[in-house]
């Protein structure tokens, strides 16, 4: 989860020539998409920085082809989909291949940890960089990380694993102002209704991003599957141990695939770490974002005082429990799923399938979710996907692993359902978050990105503890109090005509 910020903002250095310039600044000496003045009056005050209030795209915008709006969101969903290619499958293993100690698991906490705090200076990074350099620059610390597992010791883990918590905050928040830019501007382009064009951007942009559990689990499974002798056989009093009881690496069925086959692996995924930042570099074009502007914005107080001023706007601060449900929903389901319902019973060679399942059906929801939600309406599809995440949940409270039952095909149907749910909650939150806050994108997104984040950190630091079933009913009270607290949203938008 800025370019500039500030209502008449401060004055910039001068550059060799003597020009006032910001480094984002220089980075769009010829932008594609440019801020003309902001008009007057318009408040910096973020409880009315809302669709109701915010100038029109045209009075900020002028715009690029139709065809460069398309190129530059094919680079930035091509991008993300190589590098998390690579990183999502990894991260789904790390708690059945570096076991030991939970070492895979405290690397995950590590990462989300670090990300709560570099979501609050994102603004920062992408002042400096802008959206482009600091997508494409982050992506390259994803790398370290898939480097480490080479050799996988607290040593040397646990810093590259903070090293990515740090990208991945500034990486997010420039991926969402990104993409809303763009999508805003091919609005007045085509001219369509922003809201529209955003929810298709984002359904085209996590269809290829979870296509990427896709392509990862495959990798991961076929290379695992290799020369592999059968698990080990498990009584009932073993199955005990997985789904609902499970915790820490007890019950687990596990068969090493070996260094070779790991090496293998990791090699593959150093490969597509390099060439996901290599498209983000060349492939996108460097564009200026949209969004309210702060005096003297090069102090990091400003930044800060940016994003925690948004916190405490009615919309975001109902929101907040939405959004670290997404993030710990996303952390139980490669945390806890893969390794207490999956590895535990039928091994760490089918966790790639079932993640394969489960990334399919959410890049095909994802596509699908952002063509009808202009038919259907936000309200429904969030009623669908909270309904069905309950229904999952449920589900996994019941379930039991039985001995000589063939139990897998339910595995994943489970990776369907929840598929489905998490394409809703990534698409449909950065939706409303894009419409109701176009004037503070990147406030917005690294919001967003830094309760996502606690949730996957609360998540992933229980999962060597904590037992299955109580993660699971806190994902279901959690469910509850965040739809709640969106329809009150709803209610509210309505009441205000938005």
């Amino acid at each position: 989860m800025a370019d500039a910020s500030g209502n008449g903002m401060a004055e910039a250095p001068a550059d060799d020539d003597g020009n006032g310039a910001t480094a984002a600044d220089a980075e769009d000496s010829s932008p594609l998409i440019t801020l003309e003045s902001e008009p007057s009056g318009y408040s910096t005050d973020y409880t009315s920085s809302t669709t109701a209030n915010a100038p029109s795209s045209r009075n900020l915008f002028r715009p690029l082809s139709k065809n460069r709006h398309w190129k530059n969101l094919a680079g930035l969903a091509t991008a993300f989909m190589v590098t998390f290619t690579a990183y999502g499958s990894l991260q789904n293993l790390q708690s059945s291949l570096n076991y030991d100690n939970g070492l895979g698991l405290v690397s995950l906490s590590v990462t989300y940890g670090c990300l709560t705090v570099s979501c609050l200076i994102a603004p920062v990074i992408i002042r400096s960089l802008g959206t482009k350099w600091t997508v494409a620059l982050s992506l390259v610390c994803y790398m370290f990380y898939t480097a480490a597992n080479f050799y996988p010791e607290f040593y040397t883990l646990i810093p590259t694993a903070a090293l990515l918590g740090f990208a991945a905050g500034p990486l997010w928040a420039a991926q969402g102002t990104y993409l809303t830019t763009l999508a805003i501007s091919l609005a007045d382009v085509v001219n369509d209704v922003p809201e529209t064009v955003i929810n298709q951007f984002n359904g085209i942009f996590f269809m290829f991003f979870h296509s990427s559990q896709i392509w990862g689990n495959l990798l991961s499974s076929v290379i695992f599957s290799v020369n592999t002798t059968r698990e080990r056989y498990l009584n009932q009093t073993d199955l005990w141990k997985c789904g609902v009881n499970g915790t820490g690496t007890e019950g687990m069925n596990y068969d090493d695939p070996g260094d070779k086959k790991t090496y293998l692996l990791l090699t593959f995924y150093l490969f597509f770490g390099l060439l996901g930042a290599a498209i983000a570099a060349v492939f996108m074009d460097r564009i200026r974002a949209n969004f309210v502007r702060l005096p003297e914005t090069k102090y990091l107080a400003n930044h800060l005082l940016e994003v925690v001023r948004l916190m405490k706007t009615p919309y975001i601060s109902l929101l907040i429990p939405l959004m670290i449900y997404s993030g710990f929903e996303q952390a139980y389901m490669a945390g806890d799923f893969t390794k207490s319902f999956v590895s535990c019973t039928i091994g760490i060679r089918r966790v790639g399938y079932v993640m394969i399942v489960y990334g399919a059906t959410n890049a095909i929801s994802s596509f699908i979710i952002g063509r009808v939600e202009v038919h259907i309406g936000r309200k429904l599809i969030f009623t669908a996907g909270g309904f069905v995440n309950l229904l999952v949940i449920l589900w996994m409270l019941l379930w039991r692993a039985k001995e000589g039952v063939n139990q897998g095909y339910q595995l994943y149907l489970m990776a369907v359902g929840w598929g489905f749910a998490d394409a809703v909650w990534t698409t449909q939150i950065l939706s409303i978050l894009g419409v109701l806050m176009p004037q503070s994108q990147e406030a917005a997104f690294a919001n967003y990105r830094f309760w996502h984040a606690i949730g996957s950190l609360v998540s992933f630091s229980a999962s060597n503890s904590v037992l299955v079933l109580y993660k699971l009913f806190t994902l279901l009270g959690l469910l509850v109090i965040s739809m709640i607290l969106y329809y009150i949203v709803e209610c509210v938008i309505r009441r205000e005509g938005m």
